[in-house]
């Protein structure tokens, strides 16, 4: 709470009290980061949300309420990436839309939950990727890349439009040098892919997912194993792009095939390329700028979906490193 400044209180009526513990989180954790985001002290009383604190910002924690009410209305269920989407969008002043990120469903998770965007950056990579053939996802992590291009993936699956899905990234940490490692190959790059398998899991359960390894019908592999391929009708993802060199970008980009669709995702503050390698993703970015049907989408620390803090670090590690340049 802001000191010496007069404060305020404004309340708002729940309109359907049975909507209060979706609105308010598991032991208003909701209400806590609105809080602690807008700074502001919100009581519960019955039906109604005091909410006191510099006028501002308890007018913008008004207005946030009561966007978030009116999801729960809709028989949406919040977490806690809703209300940060929420609070990020208020910020950008964007908070008239909020609700519009709800309106399409992507596809239903393996618990039946609706998958949705959660933020404007999330839904400017999404229209990329349904209208054009190869999408750039470059930013920092939690900002939902990897976890939407599957998303994605596994809808075009479902929906016919493609036989497979690829997925692949450099296995940096080994040099691309597998061999030493113990295990067949799936034992060998399991450990690079795990967030990969984790989007999976989540959107089909470990049991389907499994299923479709086995039969082909997804193909997880380093990057190495694309050398030499044309993949057509498939979905494609390259995973942590940033530790890729050209001559990798190059050969990955032109295994492209018809009926197939590309993301490439990486963070180019994370760069873990040996001496002075260039970036792939990097140069990328401006040979390929201008090409029709390749479309770049940059996220920022502001598209971040997870805990409001890795936000701030981001942002913090962002400015140390301008210090240091």
């Amino acid at each position: 709470m802001t000191e010496n400044v007069e404060q305020i209180k404004k309340s708002i009526q729940i309109k359907n009290p049975q909507n209060a513990v979706n609105l308010f989180g598991v032991n208003d954790s909701n209400l806590h980061l609105i809080e602690e985001g807008l700074n502001v002290a919100i009581h519960a009383f019955g039906d109604r949300l005091d909410v006191t604190g510099v006028e501002s910002d308890v007018t913008n924690a008004m207005a946030l309420l009561k966007k978030l009410m009116e999801l729960t209305q809709s028989g949406i269920s919040l977490g806690s990436a809703d209300v940060v989407s929420g609070l990020k969008m208020l910020e950008r002043g964007t908070l008239d839309y909020f609700g519009d990120l709800y309106k399409d469903e992507l596809i239903k998770d393996f618990s039946g939950k609706p998958v949705r965007v959660r933020n404007f950056g999330q839904r400017q990579y999404v229209n990329a990727i349904e209208h054009n053939d190869i999408t750039f996802g470059i930013g920092p992590a939690g900002t939902g890349k990897t976890y939407l291009a599957v998303v994605m993936a596994v809808a075009a699956l479902k929906q016919g439009s493609v036989q497979r899905i690829v997925l692949t990234r450099p296995a940096v940490e080994a040099g691309e040098s597998l061999g030493f490692l113990p295990g067949d190959l799936k034992e060998k790059v399991d450990p690079y892919m795990r967030p990969i398998y984790d989007a999976l899991y989540a959107i089909m359960g470990s049991d389907h997912t499994s299923r479709l390894l086995e039969r082909g019908v997804i193909e997880v592999a380093p990057l190495a194993y694309m050398r030499g391929r044309t993949l057509d009708e498939a979905f494609v993802i390259l995973d942590e792009a940033q530790n890729t060199t050209r001559e990798q970008m190059k050969m990955f980009l032109t295994r492209l095939g018809f009926g197939s669709k590309m993301i490439v995702n990486g963070d180019i503050s994370q760069i873990d390329l040996p001496g002075h390698t260039r970036s792939g993703l990097v140069q990328a970015q401006s040979i390929l700028k201008n090409l029709p049907h390749v479309e770049f989408v940059n996220f920022s620390s502001a598209d971040v979906v997870r805990h409001p803090v890795v936000a701030e670090i981001i942002d913090a590690y962002d400015e140390s490193d301008k210090i240091e340049k």
